[in-house]
């Protein structure tokens, strides 16, 4: 057990805060990633009901700022939160989509270390300043760039790679696989659309209605076009703008319990980071592991959950996280789905907050934002949909082609 504890969280809105030039294309920031960074350290710090001057050291995860935003050396903008920072330790956490999750555990590790007794966390990124292709080139540097980014590969074929070995290895009928697929896609879409920070709150939130985007409209464009086979646009997660921050510290040194969660158990695995060398693709081999770690630390089983986050960048990294927690059994995750398991009213409730197909995913933040809105549901100040039961939530962030991987259990005190 870390015996670490989260005492206060925010989160901004998600969305894409740009405004395009029809004539020129020019891009013009109405949220800059300094306004996304400074909001979120800010609301974590008034939510955990502490001043600036109590903060000991500030963790920040972002995936890939130079190349979004043209700024490197990016902890150092948290001292803009308040002067009173000025000559704190900052440093930031860089594992893709996964960034401000191992920013988090670092935090845990200074706190555990007595090295700080009060650290802020935070997670940002700004992705829609660039146009498709030079975002696309941007995720894709996150990938084994000799042998996937180099050669073409973008993060929708990494992923349907997992989706093709998935549906060959448990040999599930195509039209079968597609609706497993879009089920998963529709409740992402109808838990978002009562997630007020949401970047998408009108997505399509039945399997037909996504069905029906398959088919071309009068001009003959289909809004539900092919990606990478089999994932099609609504299978993929959104490209957003945003950000979220914690405040943790000793849980023998929280004040007020009724707003404090428990980091009960944290695991973090690594994958090789080439697709071509690993074992197999139709499972989360390092995510089972990272659940193992987190559950052993925590001392729970899957059975103990009561609600999950977990990283729905396409919709069958969703299928298999969920078989990765141990929510589904191997091979039964989609047909799990389509026995509508995971809603709001089922024992486990996955992805409340509408996950990265409806919240939104702006990549260094997601970790942060999965773990306040878990924070949030425990505490019963749940943003958006709020779950049946929250006495135990887990989050479980990836990074990368489901290569670094990050589960944490918390638990409410």
């Amino acid at each position: 057990m870390s015996e670490i504890s989260i005492i206060g969280a925010y989160n901004t809105e998600f969305g894409a805060f740009v405004v395009e030039n029809e004539t020129s294309g020019l891009m013009t920031d109405t949220k800059t990633y300094y306004d996304l960074l400074i909001e979120a350290g800010r609301g974590a710090i008034v939510d955990s009901g502490l001043e600036a001057k109590d903060i000991d050291a500030i963790y920040v995860g972002s995936s890939s700022p130079s190349l979004f935003v043209n700024q490197e050396h990016v902890a150092p903008i948290a001292a803009e939160i308040d002067p009173v920072l000025r000559f704190k330790p900052m440093t930031r956490c860089e594992s893709a989509c996964a960034s401000s999750s191992v920013a988090l555990y670092n935090a845990i590790y200074a706190v555990e270390a007595g090295r700080a007794r009060r650290v802020l966390v935070i997670g940002v990124e700004k992705m829609n300043l660039l146009p498709t292709p030079q975002m696309t080139h941007v995720l894709a540097c996150c990938s084994h760039w000799p042998s996937e980014g180099s050669k073409g590969w973008s993060f929708p074929m990494l992923f349907a790679a997992y989706a093709k070995a998935y549906q060959a290895h448990y040999m599930i009928p195509p039209e079968e696989f597609e609706k497993m697929l879009y089920t998963v896609a529709a409740l992402g879409y109808k838990n978002g659309a009562e997630n007020p920070l949401a970047h998408m709150k009108d997505g399509p939130s039945s399997v037909e209605a996504i069905m029906k985007l398959n088919e071309p409209d009068a001009r003959g464009k289909r809004h539900n076009m092919m990606i990478a086979e089999p994932l099609r646009m609504h299978d993929c997660s959104l490209v957003s703008d945003g950000a979220a921050a914690l405040v943790i510290t000793r849980t023998a040194h929280v004040s007020n319990k009724h707003r404090a969660v428990e980091i009960a158990g944290i695991g973090h695995s690594v994958e090789r980071l080439p697709e071509n060398v690993r074992p197999n693709m139709h499972e989360l081999m390092a995510g089972k592991d990272a659940a193992a770690k987190a559950y052993k630390e925590a001392n729970i089983t899957s059975d103990d959950i009561d609600l999950a986050e977990v990283h729905d960048c396409f919709t069958i990294n969703q299928i298999l996280s969920t078989e990765a927690l141990g929510l589904s059994t191997d091979g039964r995750g989609g047909y799990d789905y389509l026995d509508g398991r995971f809603t709001r009213d089922d024992k486990v409730a996955v992805n409340l907050s509408g996950g990265l197909k409806a919240k939104g995913h702006p990549v260094g933040a997601t970790g942060a934002s999965m773990h306040t809105l878990i924070y949030k549901q425990l505490i019963g100040e749940a943003i958006g949909v709020k779950a049946k039961k929250a006495d135990i939530g887990v989050a479980f962030n990836v990074g990368g082609s489901a290569v670094t991987n990050c589960v944490t259990v918390l638990r409410k005190l």
